[in-house]
């Protein structure tokens, strides 16, 4: 696959035709749009010692906090071995950090299946990473932030045709949600005549409209696709074709630690413009979570889409030949 040329001659006509892919597919992942925000307020920083590139080179281990049944995103075998598209993140973050201290870095992962958890696993240093969460500005001043690693938003599940993905459709049902969670807040204030039942999990939620008990679901759009997919569950659509709202999802790391975050986002960089370049092993990797192959089936189109924006505020990464400086310069 060739690389892309970056023009920026007509921004226009280029921001134009992303965003007609992006709408076509958007949803390279997502988790924690599921956080409750009375958690994301309680998370409190304290003091770190010892920052994660100096405890990856002391014990050789990248740790990495999260879910353990979110697919695409992460999932746990029943050897207990986790996997996903996360896992991959967090695998090139550790390759970046084994270069960065001159040793092996392996990931490590601490899964938990309390919200509050795991920013405390951050904020304390008991894990150094957590990946898939949307951006908020009440989070970010207790964490940090790195690149996005792709796109997600609030969409409705529910069974096919019962609706037609307006706001006006929902008043007077009952939708689920997770409780204090991005999606109620946005179902809240789009249609205040819908009536909210509030979950601990999507995973509740979508077992109670299956049950009945609920007209629909709100939540991530990839991790109900996910659920979906993982549980085989048939006549179910997701609507409106465009999230309620969209948002970049992005890994977190304890607030103030520079040079990790550092090494963090060039993982990244190097992941999705690997990606977009059509590097072989790169391609293979993410479209195994992610690819038309896989059990969430976007299209490559639609990844290109959302690697494409992710990256639109950074330098495009080439290698450089050897004997070569690299340049400073624009």
């Amino acid at each position: 696959m060739a690389a892309p040329k970056r023009s920026f001659s007509k921004p226009s006509s280029r921001l134009a035709g992303l965003g007609r892919r992006l709408a076509a597919g958007v949803g390279a992942l997502g988790l924690l749009a599921v956080m409750p925000a009375a958690v994301q307020a309680q998370s409190q920083i304290k003091p770190q010692q010892e920052g994660a590139v100096q405890r990856a080179a002391r014990s050789g281990e990248l740790v990495l906090s999260g879910f353990a049944d979110v697919p695409p995103l992460m999932m746990l075998s029943p050897q207990g071995q986790p996997s996903g598209y996360g896992i991959l993140v967090a695998e090139r973050i550790a390759a970046e950090l084994s270069q960065a201290v001159g040793r092996p870095v392996k990931v490590r992962f601490a899964p938990t299946g309390d919200p509050a958890s795991l920013v405390n696993s951050i904020t304390s240093g008991k894990a150094d990473l957590a990946c898939g969460l949307p951006f908020n500005w009440e989070l970010e001043m207790r964490v940090d932030f790195s690149l996005p690693i792709g796109l997600s938003g609030v969409r409705l599940l529910a069974p096919a045709g019962r609706f037609d993905g307006s706001p006006t459709a929902l008043a007077g049902r009952r939708i689920g949600v997770v409780r204090q969670s991005l999606g109620e807040t946005e179902l809240r204030g789009m249609q205040p005549k819908a009536t909210p039942v509030a979950f601990d999990n999507l995973n509740a939620a979508v077992a109670a409209m299956q049950a009945g008990s609920v007209d629909g679901v709100i939540g991530d759009t990839i991790v109900l696709a996910g659920l979906v997919r993982q549980q085989g569950l048939p006549g179910l659509a997701l609507s409106p074709d465009f999230p309620y709202e969209a948002y970049a999802v992005s890994c977190v790391l304890a607030e103030n630690d520079s040079a990790f975050r550092n090494v963090v986002n060039l993982a990244i960089a190097r992941l999705l413009q690997g990606y977009l370049d059509g590097q072989p092993d790169t391609v293979t990797a993410v479209n195994r979570w992610l690819g038309p192959a896989s059990a969430l089936g976007l299209p490559e189109s639609a990844i290109r889409a959302s690697f494409e924006a992710a990256l639109l505020g950074v330098e495009t990464i080439r290698p450089v030949l050897e004997g070569q400086a690299a340049t400073t310069g624009r």
